[in-house]
């Protein structure tokens, strides 16, 4: 799924990517939304296990 799939469907996974802005050095949501989950892991070196399980935890509060 593309950022801007999970975002749609599950918006409170956008304070998921937010929180991660610092550590990726720009806007992931400006400069990533049409990447998958996994290739913004890997190309901003994010932690993509701890990613997916922050964003699960955040669908399932909705």
């Amino acid at each position: 799924m593309t950022l801007l799939d999970v975002v749609h469907r599950y918006r409170s996974t956008e304070a998921v990517f937010r929180a991660r802005d610092e550590q990726a050095g720009e806007c992931l949501l400006c400069k990533a939304l049409f990447e998958t989950v996994a290739d913004v892991a890997a190309r901003y070196g994010l932690d993509l296990e701890a990613l997916l399980a922050d964003l699960e935890a955040a669908a399932e509060s909705e």
